[in-house]
């Protein structure tokens, strides 16, 4: 059974996780729930993805690209929720929250993290810096059905600051 009926608008979800296993059941579980997926297998892949850093000469760099790339590339895709692995080389799933989090133009999208590990501690860190859940590996079917209302919350708060943002303009003018 499908999540989503087929006049609803498919959400977009990316997932992040360096197990091409796990990769591969989250990408299943949540095309099985009628939503599309992007999958990639490191954090610094999915700010590149995002446009939170930008290639130069074939290396990943930090560096933030200009507000206008930013918008131009982040319309490319329109990501309404990302799930992300916590064990990962070079960049951590916190580390991804953090960043996301910290930027302007991505911090109402929706971030979830996934582990194998039950560590309270790393639960609570992690949903104090703004996960919205923490799933524990092997995510289930039934996991993938609680992240609609996370999906719809981001969705409402990204229309919010687009309101306010047109009332601001309209009080210039």
């Amino acid at each position: 059974m499908s999540l989503l009926s087929s006049d609803q608008p498919r959400f977009h979800v990316l997932a992040v996780d360096d197990s091409l296993v796990d990769r591969k059941l989250i990408e299943r579980l949540l095309k099985t729930s009628s939503f599309n997926v992007t999958v990639v297998d490191s954090g610094s892949k999915a700010l590149e993805l995002l446009g939170l850093v930008r290639e130069r000469n074939g290396t990943n760099h930090s560096s933030p690209i200009s507000p206008e790339d930013h918008r131009q590339h982040h319309q490319e895709i329109e990501v309404n929720l990302i799930i992300t692995d916590y064990c990962m080389p070079e960049m951590t799933g916190f580390d991804l929250l953090r960043k996301i989090k910290e930027s302007d133009s991505l911090k109402d999208i929706p971030v979830v993290i996934m582990s194998s590990e039950n560590v309270p501690s790393r639960i609570n860190r992690c949903l104090e810096e703004g996960a919205e859940e923490f799933l524990l590996k092997p995510v289930k079917l039934s996991d993938v059905n609680k992240l609609k209302p996370f999906i719809c919350r981001g969705i409402k708060a990204k229309e919010m600051d687009f309101n306010h943002l047109k009332r601001k303009e309209m009080e210039i003018i």
